[in-house]
């Protein structure tokens, strides 16, 4: 990465958030000539790990600073995974070629389901910081965007919780799926948004020595194979029902942005020796499957998926305790009576999530797993577990724009980008638009020189 030249006058791109799309839009900036300063909400990657520890031994939820807000983004502490179906959309291999140099294993890039693991990634992570830094770039965390200056229909400068104001040429909007004050400021201040199908389910933990005897037809691992995964997926009333993030060798972790709400999420550490395998177990829901009391606005299904997660914590103590429920007695929908050992640090307690979560929800799932015991024959099991909410796998607002040039339809120096804005999906798909998306802005702020 060829530093930044030294100049007073040079052309600036604010980059909010440091996740894969933020910090590789902010490589292709300093690429291209142009200066990022990048800020976020959250604490560094170091710093972080005193929040999620927090959440995991002590339910204590930092709104800013947890499993999905922070330096490194919702992947650092939930796996890093880098398998990717966008092949299309960009230069993979630059995603991963960029990780390796910065201390990943020269295995990703040869892997059919490349992976780094939440030990090892927070390093990487730091690594490109510095980087960052050391070629001219600014980054600022702590730093959380309230509001920002237009003048015509151009972003002028972004206003931060702090009292601080930072003055830019350009905005790229990199805020992650779970950032839902920032589709507040932006249609309080009438720009367009989306409403946008998202999918919503439990997750389900098995042993993972199961998993392994399923997969590779066999009583034991047969020596030098990993930890077996499993990716599912079957039709069911119109929608697809499928497995999501599976993790194999991992552990179930609390993923709430917010006080008062029960999300969960999965991870794996880079040698995957955990004794469970978990996976999400979602179901698709589009518009016309919001219930009518969510209305039909753009924050229709934000406020359903919302209301999920609301229902799901006041079921319980008040703690990050998570509502569970053995896999057969959810398809039976009866009480368990006891439950499993399971990898959820904060616990787990006995409830009927069948009851928990939306008719249709659970009729889907149901339906789903039924399909799926069909083709993977001991999957179907009071051994495995089902632990309730996996609703973050997607933001159910989209932010949109241009097609060609990527910036919003209506202020001509937006530049909405990754899974906040609805065109990614995971760390590799959210790092390649985080490059397209630089480079349309810097053609853009340097066009205007």
């Amino acid at each position: 990465m060829i530093p930044l030249k030294e100049a007073a006058d040079l052309k600036k791109v604010l980059v909010v958030g440091a996740g894969p799309a933020g910090y590789f839009a902010a490589f292709q900036l300093i690429q291209s000539g142009v200066k990022p300063i990048v800020v976020e909400r959250g604490k560094d990657v170091q710093a972080r790990r005193r929040d999620i520890r927090a959440i995991m031994q002590e339910s204590i939820v930092n709104e800013d600073s947890n499993y999905c807000f922070g330096e490194g983004g919702a992947g650092t502490y939930s796996d890093g995974k880098l398998y990717t179906r966008s092949t299309k959309r960009g230069d993979v291999r630059q995603i991963l070629h960029t990780f390796c140099y910065h201390g990943a294993e020269q295995s990703i890039l040869i892997d059919a389901n490349p992976h780094i693991g939440t030990n090892k990634l927070p390093k990487i992570i730091a690594s490109m910081r510095e980087a960052i830094l050391e070629a001219g770039g600014e980054i600022h965390f702590g730093k959380k965007l309230i509001d920002f200056e237009i003048e015509n229909d151009s972003i002028t400068k972004g206003i931060f919780e702090d009292g601080s104001e930072i003055h830019c040429d350009a905005m790229i909007l990199a805020t992650g799926h779970s950032a839902r004050d920032i589709y507040s400021l932006l249609h309080s201040k009438d720009i367009l948004l989306e409403a946008k199908p998202f999918a919503l389910g439990v997750r389900v933990e098995h042993p993972q020595v199961l998993i392994d005897q399923i997969q590779y037809s066999s009583p034991e691992r047969p020596e030098g194979l990993p930890a077996a995964p499993y990716s599912v997926v079957a039709q069911e009333e119109g929608r697809g029902v499928f497995s999501f993030c599976m993790c194999p060798g991992g552990m179930i972790v609390p993923a709430a942005t917010q006080e008062g709400e029960i999300v969960v999420n999965g991870m794996s550490p880079s040698r995957r020796d955990s004794a469970f395998a978990n996976s999400g177990f979602v179901t698709s829901v589009e518009i016309d499957d919001i219930p009518e009391r969510f209305g039909k606005s753009t924050f229709s299904a934000l406020a359903f998926q919302a209301s999920i997660e609301k229902t799901i914590f006041n079921n319980g103590d008040g703690s990050q305790k998570a509502p569970a429920q053995r896999l057969m007695d959810f398809l039976d929908r009866k009480e368990s009576l006891d439950l499993p050992a399971c990898s959820y640090i904060p616990g787990i307690y006995a409830a009927r999530l069948d009851k928990l979560l939306p008719e249709f929800i659970t009729e889907r799932l149901i339906k789903g797993f039924r399909t799926i015991g069909k083709k993977l024959g001991g999957y179907l099991t009071n051994d495995a577990v089902v632990v309730g909410v996996e609703s973050r796998t997607s933001s159910p607002v989209r932010i949109p724009r241009v097609k060609e040039l990527l910036n919003h339809p209506q202020i001509m120096n937006l530049y909405p980008c990754g899974e906040g804005a609805g065109f990614a999906g995971g760390i590799v798909s959210a790092g390649i638009d985080g490059v397209n998306v630089a480079k349309k802005a810097a053609e853009k702020v340097l066009s205007n020189e």
